[in-house]
């Protein structure tokens, strides 16, 4: 509390219980019939009314320089937490960028590996790993078939087989079984209706 506003209200308040005294001498005067006692009294009567209204006029005074620093301080502590919060904004946007540069370093490096793979890939050809795979390779026609090279150290590859070749007029289906040989395809009229009912 300001000091200003204090001594007002202390001051007024003095001010209006010292009002009593006069007040009670003019009444005692007035049954009496004493005319000047009475007006001694009203004298310090108004007397004591001025001061009490100038004790309240300062602290009124005092309220609103009050009020005016409490509201400079208010603004004070806005802007330091404005400042505050762009800091951390400052800070938390410098680590997100530090973040997605890193992000961007990262998938360079497995880009870069990623070509690097990609070229070995190359130089190995279509080749398939797993034992037993059968895959046609880029040199190859369409009927030469070889075993995948990566069965392992200790499986010989099968020699190359040449598969029948299917021209265009030939028109029956090849079928071949789960072991690769070739398998003599049933009869079949091509030309037949087929009905389906429900």
């Amino acid at each position: 509390m300001n000091t200003k506003t204090m001594d007002g209200l202390i001051g007024a308040r003095m001010n209006m219980e010292m009002v009593n005294v006069p007040m009670r001498v003019f009444k005692e005067a007035r049954l009496k019939g004493d005319t000047a006692t009475m007006e001694r009294a009203m004298g310090y009567v108004g007397e004591f009314s001025e001061k009490a209204w100038e004790y309240e006029a300062k602290a009124d005074e005092g309220m609103k320089e009050e009020a005016k620093e409490e509201r400079e301080r208010a603004k004070e502590r806005a802007k330091e937490e404005l400042a505050e919060k762009i800091e951390k904004r400052k800070e938390e946007q410098k680590a997100e960028a530090e973040e997605l540069q890193e992000k961007i370093r990262e998938k360079g490096q497995e880009s870069a590996a990623e070509k690097g793979e990609g070229s070995e890939a190359k130089a190995e050809g279509n080749r398939l790993d797993g034992a037993g795979d059968r895959k046609q390779t880029e040199t190859d026609g369409p009927g030469d078939w070889k075993t995948a090279e990566a069965d392992g150290p200790d499986r010989k590859p099968e020699p190359v087989r040449e598969l029948p070749q299917t021209g265009a007029s030939d028109k029956k289906p090849v079928l071949y079984s789960s072991t690769g040989e070739l398998k003599a395809a049933p009869e079949q009229n091509l030309g037949t209706n087929i009905s389906v009912s429900l």
